[in-house]
């Protein structure tokens, strides 16, 4: 479960930073670097919901 959980996190907020990044109008390496931001905090938050609330 917790491999799906940090899976979705990552995914999630990776497509979260893709968003915010054109949203802003950055180019490709913009969002590009956006999205692992969203990706690494997406990560961060599925592993703290899992320490809160799951384990």
């Amino acid at each position: 479960m917790s491999r799906g959980l940090i899976y979705a996190g990552m995914a999630i907020g990776g497509y979260v930073g893709w968003w915010a990044g054109d949203y802003i109008g950055f180019g490709l390496l913009g969002c590009f670097l956006v999205s692992s931001v969203g990706s690494f905090a997406g990560v961060y938050l599925a592993w703290w919901v899992m320490e809160q609330y799951l384990g």
